[in-house]
């Protein structure tokens, strides 16, 4: 990269990466949850994707019971901890609160939730389930994110003997890598899976299947297999300029930062972040907290339709960042580095297949900008040649095609969860998938 902004100091670093959401106290966590009306029909329970037992848990924290709520939690959710920081709270659990209906505040039932598992693991996961005899059977399962850490740990507990296949280094997925320090920790994500690895399940980590395993070797060791790989291939812009260097892609500028290893994370003094979902906001306010002068974000529909969500809008718009709505980039200009970015204006036409109205090009309104780092964010891609070739797997819109009860794919002995089936969506989500499939796999095993 050509022009690097400065480095911060260390204690700035840590100023500007602390979290947003700082956890609770004893105290206010007692009182946070005596404000729960404790609903008979339970609204909050109903907008969680797991479904956990919201009144329950914040009951047991009234009354001093931390672990028992603990264990309400993780029954409906093996990833709580991370879902309780960067679950979008104020759309799922707290946006269904009867509180909202009065104009008061709602629980804080993210950080309530964040209050029992904080325990949890600082008391050193004492044992809350005991898990069934031996089944004798196996299940493999690609990928240790949020749905297969999910699938593991839940088929461990009905007996099954569970193994783990992650390509990459450090198990956890997007949860260990993918998530912005100001929301969560590495090392929450890492408590998660030494909680699954408790119930037995082994990890085998730098394993790609189709490389260091084969198809027939995976198929032999194991009775089924649980595939939750997510969306492992950025989509590219397509063009001109999009190989310069200065040029990067979301996930992996996150993925740098994560490390927390701020030296060697070098951000331009401008940049560019084209895209405006959650993961793109993400880039922006870190590259702002790096230390670059000027961030940018470059979407071309407008803010209506924009994905991410909106207290994600609103913390960039805290951190200073700039929009450029309806607009689209045709070119990153520069010789070796970014030094610029060629857009044009766009107009809002007839909605698409999804009802968004498609954005059209304005003939002569390009406009350049300079800039000394682009970063996109347009989305991930299913591996089509790993589902669809390697696996065999019938494939819809680029995702796994699942039967919707039992999360079986067109091969009987696999099944599949995560983004990898739905195209993207939340943590929580994906831990869902992951628990349903574990069942959907017992009930194939036992031929129920």
């Amino acid at each position: 990269m050509k022009n690097v902004a400065a480095k911060l100091t260390p204690i700035e670093y840590e100023q500007n990466f602390a979290e947003i959401h700082p956890a609770l106290t004893p105290n206010a966590a007692v009182a946070e949850a005596n404000r729960c009306l404790y609903c008979f029909d339970s609204p909050c329970m109903k907008a969680c994707p797991t479904h956990i037992d919201i009144s329950t848990f914040i009951k047991k924290i009234a009354t001093g019971n931390v672990k028992g709520s603990a264990k309400t939690i993780l029954s409906s959710n093996w990833v709580a901890l991370t879902c309780a920081k960067a679950c979008p709270v104020d759309v799922l659990c707290e946006g269904a609160c009867v509180y909202n209906e009065r104009g008061e505040e709602p629980i804080q039932i993210g950080r309530l939730q964040r209050f029992a598992m904080d325990r949890y693991f600082e008391q050193g996961m004492p044992p809350l389930f005991t898990p069934a005899p031996k089944s004798g059977k196996s299940v493999g399962v690609i990928g240790a994110g949020p749905a297969g850490l999910a699938c593991s740990a839940e088929l461990a507990l009905m007996g099954y003997d569970v193994t783990i296949y992650e390509a990459r280094e450090q198990p956890g997925g997007l949860d260990t890598w993918g998530i912005a320090p100001y929301k969560m920790k590495q090392q929450d994500s890492i408590n998660e899976v030494k909680l699954v690895q408790s119930f037995g399940v082994k990890i085998k980590t730098g394993i790609q299947v189709g490389k260091n395993i084969s198809l027939g070797e995976l198929e032999k060791a194991h009775d089924a297999v649980f595939i939750g790989v997510g969306l492992p291939k950025p989509t590219r812009l397509n063009i001109p300029g999009e190989d310069l260097d200065g040029v990067a892609d979301a996930l992996d500028f996150i993925d740098d930062v994560t490390t927390r290893k701020w030296k060697k994370v070098d951000v331009g003094k401008r940049v560019a972040v084209i895209g405006a979902g959650n993961t793109a906001i993400d880039a922006a306010t870190e590259a702002k907290r790096l230390g670059a002068e000027q961030v940018l974000m470059i979407y071309r529909r407008s803010e209506k339709e924009m994905p991410a969500y909106e207290f994600e809008f609103e913390l960039a718009k805290n951190d200073g960042i700039v929009f450029h709505f309806q607009t689209a980039p045709k070119r990153i200009m520069g010789k070796r580095h970014v030094e610029g970015i060629e857009c044009i204006r766009m107009k809002l036409g007839k909605p698409d297949k999804d009802g968004r109205r498609k954005p059209e090009p304005i003939p002569h309104s390009n406009f350049k900008i300079a800039v000394d780092m682009v970063i996109k964010s347009v989305g991930q891609n299913t591996d089509d040649t790993f589902l669809g070739k390697i696996l065999g797997l019938r494939l819809q819109d680029g995702n796994v095609v699942v039967n919707a009860e039992s999360y079986q794919t067109t091969n009987p002995k696999f099944f599949a969860g995560g983004d990898c089936i739905n195209g993207g969506k939340e943590v929580v989500n994906a831990a869902y998938d992951g628990k349903r499939a574990a069942h959907g796999i017992d009930k194939y095993l036992t031929n129920k």
